[in-house]
């Protein structure tokens, strides 16, 4: 029988707001876009007009990152991030937030990469104000 991870989104009392948060396991998930982010991958270049400018602001978003992430784990929560570019590869990110969640030793190997797998790959549309 799969396990089965409680979670909600953008907790508001938790420094960053993290995308996903997991409070019976005090862990929580950032999903960023490495543009705004500044991954360093290939999908954040920085624009050649303003170039200053941009970079000035992306390192602001950097910064807050980083306080977000020492915030959170300053309250003991333990933080993964994922990144855009690495949703191409999405049985590579199931196996990471499978390894991420289970390290708490509360679910048991292999049997929630599946889930995992289908929520991220077909998510889920609201028709008529239900789900």
């Amino acid at each position: 029988m799969p396990s089965v991870y409680r979670f909600r989104l953008q907790r508001r009392d938790l420094p960053g707001r993290p995308d996903i948060v997991f409070p019976g396991r005090r862990k929580a998930i950032f999903v960023h876009g490495c543009f705004w982010h500044r991954h360093g991958c290939r999908n954040s270049v920085l624009p050649k007009a303003r170039a200053e400018w941009w970079a000035e602001k992306l390192g602001r978003n950097v910064e807050r990152d980083r306080a977000a992430v020492c915030g959170a784990e300053a309250l003991g929560w333990s933080v993964l991030t994922v990144w855009e570019c690495e949703m191409n590869d999405l049985a590579q990110v199931s196996d990471s937030i499978q390894r991420f969640l289970g390290a708490a030793g509360l679910a048991p190997a292999g049997s929630h990469a599946k889930a995992v797998r289908s929520e991220l790959a077909e998510p889920r549309v609201s028709v008529g104000g239900r789900r």
